[in-house]
């Protein structure tokens, strides 16, 4: 049997469809558009607000209540009211025909009114302002969205030891569970051949025939890959340069234990000594002393060494600074080892002063990139403000087919 497109089965309770004491569903002929038009709008709605909260992530992910909320907190964006298409009457009473050429395209202007301000400041204006709403979502949200184009770059198979991570499938059938999570295809199928088995072909659902959508937790086999994050704490280091960095590593942090929770990641700390921390000391460390950036790269090594052999781990080491330091071609000769390890390398300059207004980097910064300009392994970010850290996290955190391509 085959049913016409404009037709829907709807799961309605029939009032005269009761055979042999139970009672039945019965197919409706209703315009699906008719049950669906408000449910379609709100999610088109909801698209078009995730698109606008998306094009504004480099101002959304920098405010320091986004960074310190809790899991669970329900935060409030404010975004340009978003209508529907539809038509408006003429404010102010011109009269004339609906008529034209044709050939018209959404967003052709096909008139302007006089040009009267809105206002500012003190002055009145005779125009209406442009309407704001503040759109609510969980962190939790908030997150997924942040995180769903961006991937560990260049990951590869490496090693026989697999770590394990559990990951939800919903992808299971259960004759019980929630009315929300029914089976509408398979419930049909069911209740169709069971009838047909009867000798009475038809729609007919019984309990037996429902069929839920379930999911299990299985284990899954990731790769092996640990993040090296280092952190310049000398003076040199003020206010901003610190929260960029806390900024940055925050979110770099979420997204590791969001999409790739088995990754290893690993602390450490530099002014004119590197030392190996936790994440609590890691983000809460005051900005002290002198800056030898050399130091962190070598226990970098050390630990890589020691802990995580290159043919079996996937390895990112990630720097923060200013860029002032001593010895910049020391910087330059541990990173040319940390190549030959690492899937990608990572340096980002935070410029708040001479360098940030010059649009140049930092001597380390141009030490950096100069010897490695031919390498897309080593990835270089200049910072200047806060909505700079998502393009950075982008930029780190994208796929580089032009390092995959390369020949190691």
């Amino acid at each position: 049997m085959e049913l016409s497109p404009k037709f829907m089965v709807s799961y309605k309770r029939g009032l005269n469809t009761v055979e042999n004491g139970r009672q039945g569903y019965w197919l409706s002929t209703d315009s699906w558009d008719l049950h669906r038009r408000a449910e379609k709008d709100r999610l088109r709605h909801n698209e078009k607000v995730k698109e606008v909260i998306k094009q504004n992530l480099g101002e959304i992910i920098g405010q320091q209540d986004i960074i310190t909320a809790e899991d669970g907190k329900i935060i409030k964006i404010p975004i340009r009211g978003l209508e529907l298409p539809h038509i408006r009457f003429d404010p102010h009473g011109k009269k004339g025909v609906g008529q034209g050429p044709g050939g018209s395209q959404p967003g052709d202007v096909i008139g302007r009114s006089g040009q009267q301000g809105q206002g500012a400041g003190k002055q009145a204006g005779t125009e209406p302002g442009i309407d704001f709403y503040e759109a609510e979502f969980t962190i939790e949200e908030l997150v997924q969205m942040v995180f769903e184009d961006l991937h560990l770059p260049n990951l590869r198979e490496k090693g026989t030891k697999d770590i394990l991570a559990d990951q939800i499938r919903f992808d299971t059938i259960a004759r019980r569970g929630p009315q929300s999570n029914i089976d509408k295809k398979r419930t049909l199928i069911n209740a169709w051949k069971r009838n047909a088995i009867e000798g009475k072909p038809g729609w007919e659902i019984r309990d037996e025939d429902k069929r839920f959508k379930s999911w299990e937790i299985v284990p899954e086999k990731q790769r092996n890959a640990v993040v090296i994050a280092m952190r310049d704490v000398s003076g040199s280091m003020g206010e901003f340069e610190a929260y960029i960095a806390r900024s940055f590593y925050y979110w770099m942090t979420r997204f590791l234990r969001t999409k790739y929770t088995a990754t290893e990641i690993v602390f450490i700390t530099c002014h004119t000594e590197a030392r190996e921390v936790d994440e609590h000391a890691f983000f809460a460390a005051g900005d002290s002393g002198g800056t030898r950036l050399s130091a962190a790269y070598k226990l970098a090594l050390e630990i890589i060494e020691k802990r995580y052999n290159p043919r079996e781990w996937n390895i990112y080491p990630f720097m923060f600074s200013d860029g002032y330091n001593w010895g910049d071609q020391e910087v330059v000769e541990y990173m040319r080892k940390l190549v030959e390890y690492s899937n990608l390398i990572g340096y980002g300059e935070i410029a708040n002063d001479l360098w940030g207004s010059s649009g140049g980097l930092a001597p380390l910064g141009q030490a950096i990139t100069e010897a490695f300009q031919d390498d897309p392994r080593v990835v270089v970010v200049k910072i200047t403000s806060k909505e700079d850290v998502w393009p950075a996290l982008k930029r780190f955190f994208s796929k580089h087919p032009e390092v995959a391509a390369a020949e190691w």
